[in-house]
Protein backbone atom coordinates (compact mmCIF):
# COMPACT_ATOMS: atom_id res chain seq x y z
CA UNK A 1 0.00 0.00 0.00
CA UNK A 2 1.29 3.43 -0.94
CA UNK A 3 1.81 5.66 2.10
CA UNK A 4 0.72 9.30 1.86
CA UNK A 5 2.54 11.89 3.96
CA UNK A 6 0.07 14.37 5.46
CA UNK A 7 0.96 17.47 7.48
CA UNK A 8 -1.81 18.88 9.69
CA UNK A 9 -1.31 22.17 11.51
CA UNK A 10 -3.57 23.10 14.39
CA UNK A 11 -3.60 19.42 15.24
CA UNK A 12 -3.56 19.61 19.04
CA UNK A 13 -7.32 20.19 19.32
CA UNK A 14 -10.55 20.69 17.38
CA UNK A 15 -10.98 19.49 13.84
CA UNK A 16 -7.22 19.08 13.32
CA UNK A 17 -6.97 16.52 16.11
CA UNK A 18 -10.22 14.88 14.96
CA UNK A 19 -8.93 14.56 11.39
CA UNK A 20 -5.67 13.05 12.68
CA UNK A 21 -7.59 10.42 14.63
CA UNK A 22 -9.67 9.54 11.57
CA UNK A 23 -6.65 9.32 9.26
CA UNK A 24 -4.49 7.28 11.64
CA UNK A 25 -3.56 3.86 10.39
CA UNK A 26 -2.02 2.11 7.38
CA UNK A 27 -1.60 4.24 4.30
CA UNK A 28 -1.02 7.56 6.08
CA UNK A 29 2.10 9.01 7.61
CA UNK A 30 0.92 11.87 9.79
CA UNK A 31 3.04 14.84 10.84
CA UNK A 32 1.15 16.92 13.39
CA UNK A 33 1.84 20.55 14.27
CA UNK A 34 0.54 22.44 17.29
CA UNK A 35 1.38 25.32 19.59
CA UNK A 36 1.07 23.40 22.86
CA UNK A 37 3.88 20.85 23.35
CA UNK A 38 1.82 18.77 25.79
CA UNK A 39 -1.43 18.68 23.81
CA UNK A 40 0.26 18.12 20.47
CA UNK A 41 2.41 15.30 21.87
CA UNK A 42 -0.66 13.67 23.41
CA UNK A 43 -2.57 13.59 20.12
CA UNK A 44 0.50 12.40 18.23
CA UNK A 45 1.08 9.59 20.74
CA UNK A 46 -2.57 8.56 20.47
CA UNK A 47 -2.47 8.23 16.68
CA UNK A 48 1.13 7.07 16.28
CA UNK A 49 2.33 10.23 14.55
CA UNK A 50 5.36 12.47 14.73
CA UNK A 51 4.72 15.90 16.19
CA UNK A 52 6.21 19.37 15.82
CA UNK A 53 5.71 22.49 17.91
CA UNK A 54 5.48 26.05 16.60
CA UNK A 55 3.95 29.30 17.77
CA UNK A 56 2.55 31.09 14.72
CA UNK A 57 2.88 34.41 16.54
CA UNK A 58 6.63 34.03 15.93
CA UNK A 59 7.70 33.75 12.29
CA UNK A 60 11.06 32.37 13.35
CA UNK A 61 9.11 29.41 14.75
CA UNK A 62 7.50 28.97 11.34
CA UNK A 63 10.87 29.04 9.59
CA UNK A 64 12.24 26.46 12.03
CA UNK A 65 9.12 24.35 11.54
CA UNK A 66 9.59 24.46 7.77
CA UNK A 67 13.18 23.26 8.19
CA UNK A 68 12.10 20.42 10.48
CA UNK A 69 9.29 19.30 8.19
CA UNK A 70 11.57 19.52 5.16
CA UNK A 71 14.13 17.33 6.88
CA UNK A 72 11.47 14.83 7.99
CA UNK A 73 10.09 14.53 4.43
CA UNK A 74 13.33 14.76 2.47
CA UNK A 75 12.90 11.31 0.91
CA UNK A 76 9.16 11.11 0.26
CA UNK A 77 7.97 14.70 0.07
CA UNK A 78 4.57 15.89 1.30
CA UNK A 79 1.35 14.68 -0.29
CA UNK A 80 -1.06 16.95 1.56
CA UNK A 81 -0.71 20.02 3.77
CA UNK A 82 -3.59 21.19 5.96
CA UNK A 83 -3.21 24.85 6.87
CA UNK A 84 -5.66 24.48 9.72
CA UNK A 85 -4.07 26.45 12.57
CA UNK A 86 -5.67 29.79 13.43
CA UNK A 87 -7.92 31.64 15.80
CA UNK A 88 -9.74 34.80 16.71
CA UNK A 89 -8.22 36.95 19.44
CA UNK A 90 -9.09 39.88 21.67
CA UNK A 91 -7.66 43.38 21.51
CA UNK A 92 -5.27 44.41 18.77
CA UNK A 93 -1.98 42.79 19.79
CA UNK A 94 1.34 43.05 17.93
CA UNK A 95 3.44 39.91 17.58
CA UNK A 96 7.18 39.67 18.11
CA UNK A 97 7.45 40.34 14.35
CA UNK A 98 5.43 43.55 14.60
CA UNK A 99 2.24 42.37 12.87
CA UNK A 100 -1.28 42.23 14.26
CA UNK A 101 -1.67 38.77 15.79
CA UNK A 102 -4.84 37.67 13.97
CA UNK A 103 -3.35 38.61 10.60
CA UNK A 104 -0.07 36.83 11.30
CA UNK A 105 -1.41 33.63 12.86
CA UNK A 106 -4.19 33.06 10.33
CA UNK A 107 -2.54 34.35 7.16
CA UNK A 108 1.15 35.30 7.21
CA UNK A 109 2.35 32.21 9.09
CA UNK A 110 0.63 29.61 6.87
CA UNK A 111 1.55 31.64 3.78
CA UNK A 112 5.22 31.54 4.81
CA UNK A 113 5.10 27.84 5.74
CA UNK A 114 3.49 26.86 2.44
CA UNK A 115 6.05 28.78 0.41
CA UNK A 116 8.98 27.33 2.34
CA UNK A 117 7.59 23.80 1.85
CA UNK A 118 7.07 24.15 -1.92
CA UNK A 119 10.18 22.04 -2.68
CA UNK A 120 8.49 19.18 -0.78
CA UNK A 121 4.98 19.87 -2.12
CA UNK A 122 5.53 20.31 -5.85
CA UNK A 123 7.38 17.12 -6.91
CA UNK A 124 4.54 14.79 -5.88
CA UNK A 125 1.63 17.02 -6.87
CA UNK A 126 0.50 17.78 -3.34
CA UNK A 127 -2.79 19.17 -2.08
CA UNK A 128 -2.83 22.31 0.08
CA UNK A 129 -6.03 22.73 2.09
CA UNK A 130 -6.89 25.92 3.98
CA UNK A 131 -9.42 26.00 6.80
CA UNK A 132 -11.21 29.26 6.05
CA UNK A 133 -14.55 30.46 7.42
CA UNK A 134 -17.90 31.91 6.47
CA UNK A 135 -16.59 34.83 8.54
CA UNK A 136 -14.66 35.95 5.44
CA UNK A 137 -17.99 36.92 3.86
CA UNK A 138 -19.67 38.25 6.98
CA UNK A 139 -16.84 40.37 8.41
CA UNK A 140 -13.98 40.67 5.92
CA UNK A 141 -12.90 43.39 3.52
CA UNK A 142 -9.21 43.62 2.67
CA UNK A 143 -7.34 46.89 2.37
CA UNK A 144 -3.82 46.26 1.10
CA UNK A 145 -2.73 49.54 2.66
CA UNK A 146 -4.02 48.47 6.09
CA UNK A 147 -3.71 44.70 6.33
CA UNK A 148 -3.03 45.05 10.06
CA UNK A 149 -6.31 46.94 10.60
CA UNK A 150 -4.45 49.72 12.38
CA UNK A 151 -7.00 52.34 11.39
CA UNK A 152 -10.14 50.66 12.66
CA UNK A 153 -9.64 47.40 14.48
CA UNK A 154 -12.23 44.88 15.54
CA UNK A 155 -11.51 41.25 16.37
CA UNK A 156 -14.17 39.95 14.02
CA UNK A 157 -13.01 42.09 11.05
CA UNK A 158 -9.41 41.03 11.61
CA UNK A 159 -10.55 37.41 11.58
CA UNK A 160 -12.77 37.90 8.52
CA UNK A 161 -9.90 39.58 6.65
CA UNK A 162 -7.52 36.73 7.45
CA UNK A 163 -10.01 34.08 6.36
CA UNK A 164 -10.60 36.04 3.14
CA UNK A 165 -6.83 36.08 2.65
CA UNK A 166 -6.84 32.27 2.99
CA UNK A 167 -9.20 32.02 0.01
CA UNK A 168 -7.17 34.47 -2.07
CA UNK A 169 -3.97 32.49 -1.37
CA UNK A 170 -5.83 29.34 -2.42
CA UNK A 171 -6.69 31.04 -5.72
CA UNK A 172 -3.05 32.12 -6.17
CA UNK A 173 -1.64 28.67 -5.39
CA UNK A 174 -3.87 27.24 -8.11
CA UNK A 175 -2.95 29.97 -10.60
CA UNK A 176 0.78 29.72 -9.94
CA UNK A 177 1.37 26.02 -9.37
CA UNK A 178 -1.52 23.87 -10.62
CA UNK A 179 0.24 23.41 -13.96
CA UNK A 180 3.10 21.87 -11.95
CA UNK A 181 0.73 19.44 -10.23
CA UNK A 182 -0.14 21.23 -7.00
CA UNK A 183 -3.83 21.57 -6.08
CA UNK A 184 -5.43 23.83 -3.50
CA UNK A 185 -8.79 24.38 -1.87
CA UNK A 186 -10.24 26.40 1.01
CA UNK A 187 -13.30 25.46 3.01
CA UNK A 188 -15.63 26.55 5.79
CA UNK A 189 -15.92 23.53 8.10
CA UNK A 190 -19.22 24.64 9.61
CA UNK A 191 -19.73 26.06 13.09
CA UNK A 192 -17.86 23.49 15.13
CA UNK A 193 -18.47 22.90 18.82
CA UNK A 194 -14.96 23.61 20.13
CA UNK A 195 -13.11 26.05 22.41
CA UNK A 196 -12.76 28.40 19.42
CA UNK A 197 -12.87 32.07 20.39
CA UNK A 198 -11.70 31.59 23.96
CA UNK A 199 -9.80 34.73 24.94
CA UNK A 200 -11.55 36.90 22.38
CA UNK A 201 -13.83 39.76 23.29
CA UNK A 202 -15.55 39.64 19.91
CA UNK A 203 -19.09 38.56 19.16
CA UNK A 204 -17.64 35.40 17.64
CA UNK A 205 -16.70 34.22 21.13
CA UNK A 206 -20.27 34.54 22.35
CA UNK A 207 -21.56 32.35 19.53
CA UNK A 208 -19.20 29.58 20.60
CA UNK A 209 -18.79 30.02 24.33
CA UNK A 210 -22.06 31.40 25.74
CA UNK A 211 -25.62 30.23 26.11
CA UNK A 212 -26.16 31.57 22.58
CA UNK A 213 -24.37 28.47 21.31
CA UNK A 214 -27.53 26.46 22.05
CA UNK A 215 -29.42 28.54 19.47
CA UNK A 216 -26.85 28.09 16.70
CA UNK A 217 -26.70 24.82 14.73
CA UNK A 218 -23.29 23.36 15.47
CA UNK A 219 -21.45 20.26 14.38
CA UNK A 220 -19.06 18.13 16.40
CA UNK A 221 -15.27 18.32 16.03
CA UNK A 222 -15.47 14.80 14.60
CA UNK A 223 -17.83 15.96 11.84
CA UNK A 224 -15.60 18.95 11.06
CA UNK A 225 -12.54 16.72 11.13
CA UNK A 226 -14.18 14.33 8.68
CA UNK A 227 -14.56 17.17 6.19
CA UNK A 228 -10.90 18.12 6.56
CA UNK A 229 -9.91 14.47 6.14
CA UNK A 230 -12.12 14.26 3.03
CA UNK A 231 -10.11 17.03 1.39
CA UNK A 232 -6.76 15.61 2.49
CA UNK A 233 -7.46 12.15 1.11
CA UNK A 234 -9.53 13.15 -1.92
CA UNK A 235 -8.41 13.29 -5.53
CA UNK A 236 -8.26 16.83 -6.96
CA UNK A 237 -10.27 17.06 -10.14
CA UNK A 238 -12.48 14.19 -9.02
CA UNK A 239 -13.30 14.54 -5.33
CA UNK A 240 -12.90 18.33 -5.30
CA UNK A 241 -11.86 21.10 -7.67
CA UNK A 242 -8.58 22.96 -7.26
CA UNK A 243 -8.76 26.70 -6.66
CA UNK A 244 -12.28 26.59 -5.24
CA UNK A 245 -13.85 27.60 -1.92
CA UNK A 246 -16.22 25.12 -0.29
CA UNK A 247 -18.95 25.36 2.32
CA UNK A 248 -18.14 22.16 4.17
CA UNK A 249 -17.83 19.64 1.31
CA UNK A 250 -19.94 21.58 -1.19
CA UNK A 251 -18.58 24.13 -3.68
CA UNK A 252 -20.32 27.46 -3.21
CA UNK A 253 -20.53 30.79 -4.97
CA UNK A 254 -21.57 32.51 -1.74
CA UNK A 255 -18.29 34.32 -1.25
CA UNK A 256 -17.18 37.87 -0.61
CA UNK A 257 -16.79 39.76 -3.90
CA UNK A 258 -13.08 40.22 -3.17
CA UNK A 259 -12.60 36.43 -3.03
CA UNK A 260 -12.94 36.27 -6.82
CA UNK A 261 -10.63 39.23 -7.52
CA UNK A 262 -7.56 37.63 -9.08
CA UNK A 263 -5.71 40.94 -9.28
CA UNK A 264 -6.22 41.40 -5.55
CA UNK A 265 -5.04 37.81 -5.00
CA UNK A 266 -1.81 38.54 -6.86
CA UNK A 267 -1.30 41.85 -5.05
CA UNK A 268 -1.88 40.17 -1.68
CA UNK A 269 0.61 37.42 -2.58
CA UNK A 270 3.28 39.96 -3.47
CA UNK A 271 2.65 42.09 -0.39
CA UNK A 272 2.64 39.05 1.91
CA UNK A 273 5.91 37.82 0.40
CA UNK A 274 7.49 41.19 1.10
CA UNK A 275 6.25 41.19 4.70
CA UNK A 276 7.68 37.75 5.50
CA UNK A 277 10.93 38.30 3.59
CA UNK A 278 10.36 36.02 0.60
CA UNK A 279 11.71 36.97 -2.80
Amino acid sequence: METRTIVITGASDGIGAAAARQLAGPGHRLLLVGRSPEKTAAVAHEVGAKHFVADYARLDDVRRLADELSEATAEDGIDALANNAGGVFGQRTPTADGFEKTFQVNHLAPFLLTNLLLPRLLPGGASVIATSSIGHRLFGHLDLEDLDNARRFSARKAYGDAKLANILVTRSLHAKFHAEGLSSAAFHPGIVRTSFGTGSASGIRWIYQSALSRLVPMISPEAGGAILAWFLTGTPGSTWTSGRYYDQDRPTTKVHAQADDLELAEALWRRSAELVGLS
